[in-house]
């Protein structure tokens, strides 16, 4: 008996995949069930590690309201939580997208239903279809940009990226609850070691049925579901050789051919990653000559010091390393310098320092002032380094000044320091 007609089935027939059914379908979504959890709880820390309740100087989407709920003074200790973190999020983002475009060719033929409508239940779900595809596309294709540093996409990446992970992840939400349950079934039909034995001469298509996914008229198989999901298993690993190694560091760097920082920029004291130049913001001898001076604030208070006077100051050394959140991080470097907390005491804040706006002499891009937290500050491996590696910082490590804090985003080390305003931070 021929199975029963089904809304679409002529235009399903255009997709003739003999591979594509309900069991597949599932065992791709079981892996982004697994993986996407990861990224959005490892996204929201990264949201988080910039602090983003402290001060406006910091947040990048101040009308997050509600979303906003779960944000905590981001830790000291250890002092490679951002690294980590980071490192998950931007590495674990790039191996789920051969995951992530298997899945949607294996729904395809659901993308194009009709009638697109067939009842209020219906409309819901493929509404919630379209903010899960659309929100995923967006989410993976904008952080692989970030990770180029291709900020080419029509505003600010933190809310776009943001804003858009709530919303995909809404949409997963709904999408699992309406699934779930089918995925379940779909996974027990099929055994998963029997498929993987299955070669290319005794694959079959699936049963017909009324998932849409199986076509009616399946062409001759040329590739085994073994084949597929291995395919698929090979990009992602191939992508965590090329990638993982920028987080790592050390000789794997080399080894990450995708990621922008996958080369040691020089050799010696100052031979380690950065993202931007002095040159490329405009930081010139001027700026950072013999006319530079350290101005600290602490309420009516105000001190102004040269660099010699600074050196002069008690010193401290903290192996640190930084990490950005595009991924990368270099291992522990050497820092030397003052104390944050040192400095807040000579502007009057000698016990329980208070938090610190920090401001660059750079004159143009993003995060040339950014805001610390108290505990920031307190920590007594938080400087403002003026050497690194037993060397004076180069111009393009902030020269002749930066600040350097433990599990903080490479970003709130500000370069090029100019002016430290104790208990300020908006």
């Amino acid at each position: 008996m021929s199975p029963p007609s089904q809304p679409g089935r002529e235009r399903r027939a255009l997709w003739r995949s003999p591979l594509r059914g309900p069991w597949l379908t599932s065992v791709l979504g079981l892996v982004l069930l697994l993986g996407i959890p990861v990224l959005f709880v490892t996204g929201l820390l990264s949201y988080a590690a910039y602090n983003p309740d402290l001060s406006p100087v910091n947040d990048k989407t101040p009308d997050k309201g509600l979303l906003g709920f779960y944000l905590f003074s981001w830790p000291t200790h250890p002092s490679w939580l951002y690294r980590v973190t980071q490192g998950v999020h931007v590495t674990l983002g790039v191996v789920l997208v051969p995951v992530l475009l298997a899945k949607l060719w294996s729904v395809v033929p659901k993308l194009f239903e009709r009638p697109p409508v067939r009842s209020l239940g219906h409309g819901l779900e493929r509404l919630s279809l379209l903010a899960l595809v659309g929100g995923g596309i967006f989410e993976f294709a904008t952080g692989v940009l970030n990770v180029q540093l291709d900020y080419i996409f029509p505003g600010s990446f933190y809310p776009l990226h943001f804003y858009g992970a709530w919303i995909f992840m809404g949409a997963v939400v709904v999408h699992v609850a309406l699934r779930f349950p089918r995925m379940v079934r779909s996974l027990k039909g099929r055994d998963l070691r029997a498929e993987l034995r299955t070669p290319v001469s005794r694959t079959r298509p699936e049963p017909l049925d009324d998932s849409g996914l199986v076509s009616p008229d399946p062409a001759p198989p040329t590739m085994s579901r073994r084949g597929a999901l291995g395919m698929v298993g090979a990009g992602s690993a191939a992508l965590l050789v090329v990638t993982a190694g920028q987080s790592i560091g050390g000789p794997l760097r080399e080894t990450a051919l995708l990621a922008p920082h996958n080369r040691e920029p020089g050799r010696g004291p100052n031979g380690f990653q950065i993202n931007k130049t002095a040159a490329a913001v405009g930081i010139s001898t001027r700026d950072t000559g013999s006319a530079w001076r350290l101005v600290l604030r602490g309420g009516d208070r105000e001190l102004v010091l040269t660099r010699q006077q600074v050196l002069r100051l008690p010193q401290h050394g903290a192996s640190l390393p930084i990490a950005c959140v595009e991924g990368w991080s270099t291992p522990d470097q050497r820092w030397e310098g003052v104390r944050l907390a040192d400095l807040a005491a000579l502007v009057g804040h000698h016990d329980q320092p208070p938090g610190v706006l920090v401001e660059s002499v750079q004159r143009h891009g993003s995060f040339r002032t950014v805001a610390l937290r108290d505990n920031q500050v307190r920590d007594p491996r938080s400087l403002l380094a003026l050497k690194v590696n037993g060397a004076d910082l180069s111009p393009d490590h902030g020269y002749p000044a930066r600040i350097i804090v433990p599990g903080a985003p490479g970003v709130q080390n500000t370069k090029w320091v100019g002016r430290l305003s104790f208990g300020e931070t908006v």
